[in-house]
């Protein structure tokens, strides 16, 4: 008799359904056998929006604008432009990827690990930061990062995601929140923010001695012990609007800059214009399209791993593929505004999470304010002191880490312990990219050291209790008279098979009548 099941990758949150069929063989064995893949949707996470809930998300998306400006000011600077160009990068991208994208919580816009990666090229090309040349260069290099997202989602990369285990992920979100915490201390002191691996991280930490400021160390200090506190004691209170608006009244009422507090620079206003990216501009092509493609790999690696992260935790299931074309599709649209390449921010899908949001609907209200700050706040962003809103990335960022679940992996399985610690130093002394790969390769090992040593147990009774127990786990357990029950959890093939004997052999001996092996755990036997 045939049995037939469906399984729905996001129940009762998307139409998108992904028919599987659970075929019965011989009473023994079972085949899989996919019936479709998941259809592209446009605004999925637009239409999932219940009751009250986009209340939730406007707040959200209200905050995220705030905070984004001098996150993506400070970033478009690190990539070579000036700073404007990182709220322009805050509105068009961040409102299209909203339209493409099934994660109802990543939130995209000019972040670190591609800013930093852009600035980089155009050091190894000889152009200065901040001049009409890197003006025109960024954003063919933004233009081909999209290229190169394209090519990936059609060629379906996005399935890469499978062969990353959870403790990977979580090695791999904690190494990068931890990475751009440290680069932001610097500016908790006065400082300017530095970039790169932890070494380079530190050290241009410690050089930044020479201009702390004693001022902007306790208003940084204090603005993150009252959002840190006041997350714990009333967490519906958005205290990071509240601290920042604090901040701008303590600049005007007392003029926090006469004190060495720095504050974020005007902006003009007005919106950004379009045109084509100037490809004649170019004259090193191949290190501008080697470039591209390290940044959309970035791209791609850190904006789907944390937002299939925060998806596993919120029960939510992504379409993979249309992730990759909402990258290339936002990296598109920051190219033609002349931007720089644009990926998915941890830190702001952290606060986003923070205030509960639902949906992408977070990211359209953050677009369509930070337009409102363009036409008729830019006066209101001088204002801003540059330690308040460090503090509230920072207190963000806090709330990615996965410290607790490192815990739980070392009391309960020290293999996937050591593999989050791999991801995690990976992605801080070696970066983003390296990071990712040292995890997956880490993850294959894993599969690969369980499939030849599998979890194996010998098992026996407890007096007064139903079922079988492991001799070595249940000190009460005792074997059965002249019994030997063996439990093999894996397939048994060619490189593990010593195993299996070797067992058998320890466990039998000349008064051995019975010998039971306990294969429920192996998929072949199903």
């Amino acid at each position: 008799m045939n049995s037939f099941f469906y399984l729905l990758m996001n129940p009762g949150e998307t139409r998108a359904k992904i028919a599987v069929r659970f075929q019965k063989e011989n009473g023994k064995r079972f085949k899989w056998e996919n019936k479709g893949s998941e259809p592209m949707e446009l605004c999925s996470t637009l239409k999932q929006i219940q009751g009250k809930n986009w209340k939730k998300d406007i707040v959200a998306g209200m905050i995220i604008a705030a905070v984004s400006i001098p996150i993506a000011m400070g970033y478009a600077q690190i990539a070579g432009l000036p700073a404007v160009y990182g709220l322009y990068g805050s509105v068009l991208p961040i409102i299209v990827f909203a339209v493409f994208s099934t994660s109802p919580s990543m939130i995209f816009g000019v972040d670190a690990a591609p800013a930093a990666l852009t600035g980089g090229a155009l050091v190894s090309l000889g152009i200065v930061s901040g001049s009409p040349q890197a003006g025109a260069v960024v954003p063919v290099i933004t233009f081909f990062v999209a290229v190169w997202l394209l090519f990936f989602s059609i060629f379906k990369f996005g399935s890469f995601v499978k062969y990353i285990s959870e403790s990977v992920m979580g090695g791999f979100i904690t190494g990068i929140g931890v990475t751009i915490i440290v680069m932001q201390v610097p500016k908790l002191m006065g400082g300017t923010a530095g970039h790169g691996e932890i070494v380079e991280l530190i050290v241009h930490a410690a050089g930044q001695w020479a201009s702390f400021n004693g001022p902007s160390l306790i208003l940084g200090l204090g603005t993150l012990a009252v959002i840190l506190t006041g997350r714990r004691v009333a967490p519906k209170i958005p205290f990071a609007v509240i601290v920042m608006g604090l901040g701008a009244l303590a600049q005007a009422l007392f003029h926090l800059d006469q004190y060495g507090v720095a504050l974020l620079p005007a902006v003009s206003p007005g919106l950004p214009g379009f045109s084509l990216p100037r490809f004649s501009q170019v004259t090193e092509w191949a290190s501008v399209i080697t470039t591209s493609l390290t940044i959309a790999l970035v791209v791609m690696a850190e904006t789907l791993l944390s937002s299939n992260n925060m998806a596993a935790r919120k029960g939510q299931a992504l379409n993979d593929n249309q992730e990759i074309l909402a990258y290339a599709m936002g990296n598109f649209v920051a190219a033609a505004t002349g931007c720089c390449p644009v990926n998915g921010s941890v830190s702001r899908m952290g606060m986003a999470d923070q205030f509960d949001s639902q949906s992408q609907l977070t990211g359209v209200v953050a677009g369509l304010v930070m337009i409102v700050v363009l036409l008729f706040g830019t006066g209101f962003i001088a204002y801003l002191p540059v330690p308040v809103l460090t503090a509230i990335v920072i207190a963000a960022l806090c709330g990615i880490l996965e410290f607790d679940e490192a815990r739980r992996l070392f009391k309960m399985d020290l293999r996937e312990f050591y593999i989050f610690l791999g991801a995690f130093a990976g992605v801080l002394f070696l970066g983003t990219l390296y990071g990712v790969v040292i995890g997956a390769v880490l993850s294959f090992g894993s599969v690969l050291i369980r499939s030849v040593s599998p979890p194996r147990d010998v098992l026996g009774v407890i007096r007064g209790s139903q079922g079988f127990y492991s001799l070595k786990r249940y000190p009460k357990a005792y074997p059965i008279l002249h019994v030997v029950i063996y439990r093999f959890s894996a397939n048994l093939f060619f490189a593990n098979i010593d195993v299996f004997e070797e067992d058998l052999k320890k466990c039998m001996d000349a008064d051995t009548r019975v010998v039971i092996v306990d294969a429920s755990g192996s998929p072949a036997w199903i």
